[in-house]
């Protein structure tokens, strides 16, 4: 029972200390955050056909900044 608090004190003390590290991005840091190497989708192209066949399945449009209905007309 003793190793149990023991072990349970132990995981909470390392999951608290992980709160007291700041990860905040710097603003001289950003501009590299931003660079479009940092994009996960480095072929706009290839991206646009994947939305565009996404949409077409799934028979309607929105929430990807895009206006039209759901017909598919724009």
């Amino acid at each position: 029972m003793k190793t149990h608090r023991l072990l349970i004190a132990a995981v909470l003390v390392a999951l608290l200390g992980g709160c007291a590290i700041q990860p905040w991005v710097k603003p001289y840091e950003r501009e590299r955050l931003a660079d479009p190497i940092m994009n996960p989708s480095r072929d706009a192209l290839a991206e646009k056909h994947r939305a565009h066949v996404h949409e077409v399945r799934e028979g309607a449009r929105g929430a990807t900044g895009v206006q039209g209905g759901g017909c598919g007309c724009n």
